[in-house]
């Protein structure tokens, strides 16, 4: 099976914002990118389009022609829990040196570690490869196809983010 994934356009939040899981706006740029989004999507017919729950993968979808995705909350970005919403270099917290130092392993304070995030990529790609489908499309977030890179062995959970794809950007993998 095939599957494209598309990251989220660029949110219209400060550079640096640690904005996970907040439901932010999108940049002004929108339709734009969003335009130049559509333009590389293959022309082929898609068994299922799925769609991160939060408006910045759904309002994608539905420029891209699909605007009732299904919606699996598997697919959002990272939960930052009390980091939301901070810039990176402002975070008053003394456990965020040892989140660097360890952010695969390392829940953030009311979030979640990046291996947590992959284990629930992982479930969903799982539970995708028992599907019958030859081409499924997935509109989401940079976390997630930073994951879906290590689930086809592209990556490590160490090295992830070492390749993000850019905003409005596609992965494409074979499970």
């Amino acid at each position: 099976m095939k599957v494209y994934l598309i990251r989220h356009t660029s949110p219209d939040v400060p550079k640096g914002t640690c904005y996970g899981q907040t439901d932010v706006p999108l940049a002004t740029t929108f339709p734009n990118e969003a335009a130049a989004t559509l333009a590389g999507i293959p022309d082929i017919k898609f068994d299922m389009v799925y769609s991160s729950p939060l408006t910045r993968a759904q309002k994608l979808a539905a420029f891209c022609g699909y605007p009732t995705p299904r919606l699996d909350n598997r697919l959002k970005e990272l939960n930052f829990g009390r980091w939301e919403m901070q810039m990176y270099d402002e975070i008053d917290d003394p456990y965020i040196q040892e989140w660097y130092n360890n952010f695969v392993d390392a829940p953030i304070p009311g979030g979640e570690s990046f291996r947590e995030m992959y284990l629930r990529i992982a479930d969903f790609l799982d539970e995708l490869k028992q599907k019958d489908y030859n081409n499924v499309l997935i509109f989401a977030h940079g976390g997630v196809l930073a994951c879906a890179n290590v689930y086809v062995g592209k990556a490590t959970l160490r090295t992830a983010f070492e390749n993000l794809i850019p905003y409005g950007g596609m992965l494409t993998i074979e499970i």
